[in-house]
């Protein structure tokens, strides 16, 4: 099981290639609405930025809140998401612990799948897709789905 994680974050510059990598290649959008991650600043661009994306939690709590079950649990952490069982009650984004669903302005929910396409996107090398419990001696990759 792969998991997205942002381990060089000192590197990163604001771009949002990666946001916009994900929405394009992933949700076939070019809206930095409607992408799995996010980049903020944490606090003005002298003190850096922040990567928000899915914890892979588990058990999600983002499942558990979702009435219409579109939500649910990918093994090994995470989320599968049915977006036509999805009635846009925005449940899923209230429950997250970390804020990692996004909702865009039509309330439609985006969220992290652990995919990697990002990753390679990133010109400072800031993102990381790891084997779940792999820790320090894991598996990485550090290639997404190139354009």
């Amino acid at each position: 099981m792969k998991i997205l994680t942002a381990p060089r974050m000192d590197r990163c510059i604001g771009c949002h290639s990666c946001s916009l990598a994900c929405a394009r290649l992933v949700h076939k959008n070019l809206s930095w609405d409607t992408a799995g991650i996010r980049i903020s600043s944490s606090g003005g661009l002298s003190t850096g930025f922040e990567a928000r994306t899915c914890l892979a939690c588990l058990p999600a709590p983002c499942v558990a809140a979702c009435p219409t079950g579109a939500y649910s649990q990918r093994k090994g952490g995470g989320v599968v998401v049915k977006k036509s069982l999805c009635i846009r009650c925005g449940e899923c984004a209230r429950a997250c612990p970390v804020d990692a669903v996004f909702l865009d302005h039509t309330s439609e929910p985006f969220v992290c799948i652990h995919c990697g396409r990002c990753v390679g996107f990133c010109p400072h090398d800031c993102l990381e897709l790891t084997t779940a419990g792999g820790g320090k001696g894991g598996e990485t990759a550090s290639e997404g789905g190139g354009a």
